[in-house]
């Protein structure tokens, strides 16, 4: 079997969830962050060789320390991609291929982590799409695929495989689909995240969901 890591790009924690602000407070973000941090790695840990955290916060970094990953300190001023590209490069001398994963997905189950590395053996990119076109799971080669994280990354990085002449799979999922963004993400989190940190925390904090028959199907409330 081909051996994997995992990446897992991470923000500054005073920019985490910034289109939260009408609905938690700084810190809550931070404390948001982090219970997403804890489903994510803990979902996805024992699927792969190992996880790669990358990030330009040294307090993102202390925190992830304690769940035995590699901590990547990103270098210099890039995007998204760039400091993607500093950890496949890191990985490129560990594995044969990364999974890179959000950190914004706590609904992962360790069932799908395990599906995708499974299904790698005959397809070398797989690609999970998110709600809004962009990319919630990508799994490549270590050589040979750019990343093209950003608006409607989906169909940019299904350009990028077909441009490698690389087999692409599919792994379309609603609870990989749900990165968190807005008050109805979090309504999403409440209603199908039994068993997360991250609706454990949401609860601690008075949060509530209702349905509703407006634009939003969620409404989500401070008890």
């Amino acid at each position: 079997m081909k051996k994997t890591y995992a990446i897992i790009p991470v923000s500054k924690f005073s920019q985490a969830k910034t289109r939260l602000s009408p609905t938690l407070t700084p810190l809550e973000r931070e404390n948001l962050l982090k219970a997403m941090l804890k489903d994510v790695i803990n979902k996805i840990k024992d699927s792969v060789q190992g996880v790669v955290v990358i990030s330009s916060d040294k307090d993102v970094l202390n925190f992830v320390s304690q769940f035995d990953v590699v901590c990547l300190t990103e270098k210099g001023k890039t995007d998204l991609n760039g400091a993607l590209m500093q950890a496949v490069n890191w990985c490129s001398e560990q594995a044969h291929q990364v999974l890179i994963i959000p950190s914004d997905i706590p609904l992962i189950r360790k069932s799908q982590t395990q599906e995708i590395i499974g299904l790698a053996e005959k397809w070398p990119v797989i690609i999970a799409p998110a709600k809004g076109g962009g990319t919630n799971a990508l799994l490549i080669p270590t050589h040979g695929v750019q990343m093209r994280f950003g608006d409607c990354s989906f169909f940019q990085h299904l350009k990028q495989a077909q441009k490698s002449s690389l087999p692409c799979y599919i792994y379309d999922s609603f609870y990989l689909s749900l990165d968190v963004n807005t008050a109805e993400d979090l309504g999403e989190i409440m209603i199908h995240g039994s068993g997360t940190e991250t609706r454990k925390f949401l609860k601690s904090i008075g949060l509530k969901v209702k349905s509703n028959h407006g634009m939003e199907r969620l409404r989500v409330e401070r008890t």
